[in-house]
Parts: C-alpha cells; structure tokens; sequence
C-alpha cells in the first residue's frame, strides 16, 4: 500500500502535515505526536526580524470553529534558525517553512536566509498585510500575487508554495497568478475573515476587532475552493479548512488535494495529525486501494 505523495520533486511518506500557526514549530506537540509519523511539519510563520503580535485578546471561540488575531506574532528568523530546524532535523519527517513579511523586500529577507538551510519547501504567506498598498493583503489582488511570487521564486533555493486567502471574489483568478508566476504548489484555504461580539461585555471578543476564523465550519467553504483552483491550475494543491480526521483529509484528496494540512483540531485533539494518518491507511484497506495517488481528484 503506497501512501507516499510528491510536491514539487520532494516526496512525502503520508499526505498529512500541521497547518502554520497551530503546531508552533513541533515542539510543542512532539509529546503528543511522532514527528517522524507525518508526511511534514510545517512552521509558524517566520518574518526576517521578531514581530510582537497583536494586543491581547487574541482568541476566540466560535460555533464550529475558532477567531484568532495572533498578528503572527514570531521570534525572527534567526532564533528560527538556531533552535527550530535543529530540533525538527532529529525527526524522519519533511520540514516547511511558512515565511511572512510586511513588504516583498521582506519576504525575500527570509528566503534568502532560509536558501542555505536544510529544509524542503517554503509556504509564502501571502494573507498578511501589505503596509506599501495600505494593508490590503498580497493574496487580494491577482497582479500582486504573481509580482510576489515571481520575485520570491526567484531568489528561493526550495521549492515555493503560496499560501491563498479565501477572501477574495474569485479564488481560481489568485490561483492561476500564483502559477504564472512561478508557484511549485498552491496552499489552500487560509482563514476567513470573521468577527465575533461579547454581549455581555459589548465589545469585541478579540482586540483587533476582526480575525481569521478557522475549523470545522469553514470546511465545506474550503471543499469547494480546493475543487475549483484544482480544475484551474495544473501544480500541486495542499487543501486545509477545518480538517479533524482522515474523513476530512479523503473529502479533500478527492477534490484534487495532493496533501493536506491540519490545524485548529491540533488544539481540541493534540493527536489529531496521526489520527488522521492511520485513518488514511485504515480507508486504503477498507476499499483496497493501492496507491493514494488514485485518489487525488478522482470526483470530477
């Protein structure tokens, strides 16, 4: 039984790895979780110098899911360097670094750094804020996606994959600007925008106001875009959305997801990733299928 996956020339043991943001850089989950069971592990999101993250409260819950406005609060790049990679080395396991900045020149900061690295793919977070466009997202606007993604194809080492933000009218038209500009594989959905009020309060329940809302209840949202950028573009897709089992993991592989990324469970269900591995295997022997890769957009 084959459950190895390919993106971009760097194979995978198992379509399964963590969603940026939810995993910190492994650590954290590594008495929960072999690291070494997952297809990769992917990072928090690292900019070239330490950013403090948004005020406090930053997290909310929400029917179905959760609202975060962390404001990807992160070390820097090179306490990164020294005490993340080393640590994710000691496992058997790929490792992708999910690279955020404020500017292009930013995100080139990180990539040129990460070029001399031992780590597989680089995730472009391309939902932060643009401070030179007035803070419109990268992922917003098709011409900044492809002008984005070419620059950083351009001095990466590692293979590149862009992170794509459903809030957006037309998910396939952000799709196809990434490809054209040189993406190895595409990464989708990240958070919708959403909001949430304490009455009791009468405030905000997180201080930004708005923030990413994440879990179950965005996944038929997520089903749906991962289905239509896989019918647009011809580069591998990593489908997450509110992904909690191996039976979400399948819905999304049918739909044209090479692999996928699993987030807010890790917080209700800290063993949700290796859950969802053996769940795999479980449903390739419960239909006998042979090769994962038969699976990978097989609903047309």
């Amino acid at each position: 039984m084959n459950t190895k996956v390919n993106l971009a020339g760097v194979e995978l043991k198992n379509p399964v790895m963590t969603a940026s943001g939810t995993f910190g850089s492994g650590a954290e989950y590594s008495e929960f979780v072999d690291l070494s069971e997952l297809g990769a592990v992917v990072t928090k999101g690292v900019a070239n110098v330490p950013w403090p993250g948004n005020p406090t409260p930053r997290i909310a819950e929400t029917y179905g899911g959760m609202i975060n406005a962390i404001g990807l609060q992160n070390p820097g790049i090179d306490v990164f360097c020294k005490r993340d990679i080393p640590f994710l080395k000691k496992y058997d396991t790929k490792i992708i670094v999910n690279v955020c900045g404020k500017s292009t020149q930013d995100y080139c900061e990180v990539v040129e750094r990460l070029a001399d690295e031992d780590v597989d793919l680089l995730e472009i977070n391309i939902s932060c804020p643009n401070v030179k466009e007035g803070g419109i997202a990268f992922g917003q606007d098709a011409k900044a996606v492809e002008a984005i993604t070419k620059e950083v194809k351009k001095r990466a080492k590692q293979p590149i994959i862009m992170k794509l933000s459903p809030n957006v009218t037309d998910i396939t038209q952000m799709a196809r600007a990434a490809e054209a500009g040189g993406a190895d594989v595409l990464s989708l959905i990240n958070t919708l925008t959403g909001m949430k009020i304490d009455i009791n309060k009468r405030t905000f329940a997180v201080a930004n106001k708005t923030g990413g809302m994440s879990g179950p209840a965005v996944k038929p949202v997520a089903v749906r875009m991962v289905y239509q950028v896989a019918n647009a573009v011809k580069i591998p897709i990593i489908g997450m959305g509110g992904i909690s089992n191996a039976e979400d993991a399948i819905e999304f592989i049918l739909a044209g997801a090479t692999a996928v990324s699993i987030g807010t469970a890790n917080f209700f269900n800290p063993y949700a990733t290796a859950e969802t591995v053996k769940g795999i295997e479980a449903y390739m022997r419960k239909y006998q299928i042979e090769d994962i890769n038969t699976l990978i957009g097989a609903v047309k």
